[in-house]
């Protein structure tokens, strides 16, 4: 990213984070234009960041960066309150436009989320059953997806058993799935995990 960046004539990287803990430290001692966050950082999930990220510093834009498939993940992210989600596939121009989008307070979507998301706004009853989800129980269907317990899902996301019981019976109602299992099935089908 350094290299990409260094293409810009006055633009640089103030700070860089290899955990969430290194990331919040970075934040509170400076200001920033725009937080790349990487998915892959250490410590916390990526809507657990962003999360703490739109509750302490809401004017900062923040633009995902992720190898995880973005007609999958992008439109979690953005409702989650993310000014854009890129690959890590994306060229040098692209990820340099996006991070001068997201820097200026516009949003950056793909061509392939862009038309996502119109369909969604234009046809609801064609969204995916994973996009009927709340950021945090998007969360949840990913731990679930990954075989994670109720146990582990709420140790990890600093919740208890019980909320983590009712976000599960929350996208068991909003998706139709009866099961785990058939939640774990559609993830695998639908390229989620």
């Amino acid at each position: 990213m350094q290299l990409i960046v260094a293409k810009r004539a006055g633009w640089s990287i103030a700070a860089e984070a290899a955990s969430s803990d290194e990331l919040f430290a970075a934040l509170r001692g400076a200001s920033f234009d725009v937080v790349v966050l990487d998915l892959s950082l250490r410590g916390r999930s990526g809507l657990d960041i962003l999360g703490q990220i739109r509750r302490e510093l809401p004017a900062l834009p923040v633009l995902i960066l992720s190898s995880a498939p973005e007609e999958q993940y992008a439109l979690q992210f953005i409702r989650a309150g993310a000014r854009g989600y890129l690959s890590k596939d994306a060229s040098a121009e692209e990820i340099l436009e996006a991070i001068e989008r997201v820097a200026s307070g516009r949003l950056w979507l793909s061509p392939a989320v862009g038309d996502r998301l119109a369909a969604g706004i234009m046809n609801p009853a064609d969204r995916a059953p994973h996009e009927l989800l709340s950021p945090r129980e998007f969360e949840v269907f990913r731990f679930i997806a990954g075989g994670r317990t109720m146990t582990e899902i709420a140790g990890a996301m600093n919740i208890s058993i019980k909320t983590a019981s009712t976000y599960r019976t929350r996208i068991l109602d909003k998706t139709g799935f009866r099961s785990n299992a058939d939640i774990i099935a559609y993830a695998i089908r639908s390229n989620l995990v």
